[in-house]
């Protein structure tokens, strides 16, 4: 029990709230816990013996009304509340000290809560803005080696095309120098040369231009190897 109700504090209490207005058992609890903001909260074991002490002192009478017990004042309760009207205003008056100080303690118990709720609010963003930066730095991260992997294929993919034209090439001038053994310079020698030369500069163009990409490189071989088996199969 609140300690604003001391020994036969409640009793004269429940004579003020049912001097104001009949009510019934329910009624009477509701009402305190209103009047207390919620932090008293008598239990009907509480209130519901006191009453029937109450009616048994012929202090209030009741009358059953919609099924429910409506308690009213007497006039020997209306007497008594006359004599202790002294005790009674000092009750309410403790009563309202009671609800100020509640109210303060949950003004402050809701201030509390609002600036720990902000705290947490303000340390969830933060850790979610850390996760982000963090995510955003591993796809940087993954992307720059992504990269690094596709420029080193592109390299190996490079050397592997000229290492693969210097050997088309040495082939090339092998069988070359083999079907016309004996023979001085030719105009077909020199044309032939001449068509090799030219196709091996426009590639390095192409090369260092950035034109050649690693589906025109795949092509390219394709074709050199093509070309070179054609023209061993022209010269034999």
């Amino acid at each position: 029990m609140s300690p604003v109700f001391g020994h036969g504090r409640l009793r004269l209490y429940l004579l003020k709230l049912l001097q104001e207005s009949p009510r019934h058992g329910y009624e009477v609890i509701r009402l305190l816990q209103d009047r207390f903001l919620g932090v008293y909260s008598p239990s009907p074991g509480t209130i519901y013996p006191r009453l029937a002490r109450l009616e048994e002192e012929g202090l209030v009478t009741h009358e059953v009304v919609n099924g429910k017990k409506v308690f009213t004042l007497t006039e020997q309760g209306e007497q008594e509340l006359n004599a202790r009207g002294d005790e009674l205003a000092d009750l309410e008056q403790e009563i309202s000290e009671s609800v100020r100080d509640i109210a303060r303690e949950v003004k402050e118990d809701v201030r509390d809560t609002v600036r720990s709720l902000r705290d947490e609010l303000t340390q969830m963003a933060r850790e979610v803005r850390q996760g982000v930066k963090q995510d955003e730095q591993r796809i940087k991260q993954e992307q720059r080696e992504t990269w690094r992997e596709h420029k080193a294929e592109w390299q190996r993919q490079k050397h592997e095309w000229k290492r693969q034209a210097h050997e088309w090439r040495r082939e090339w001038k092998q069988h070359w120098a083999e079907s016309f053994t004996g023979h001085g310079p030719s105009d077909a020698d020199d044309q032939l040369g001449q068509m090799l030369a030219e196709f091996v500069q426009e590639v390095r163009q192409d090369t260092a231009a950035g034109r050649v990409t690693e589906e025109t490189l795949a092509t390219a071989q394709d074709a050199l190897y093509d070309a070179a088996r054609r023209i061993r199969e022209a010269l034999r």
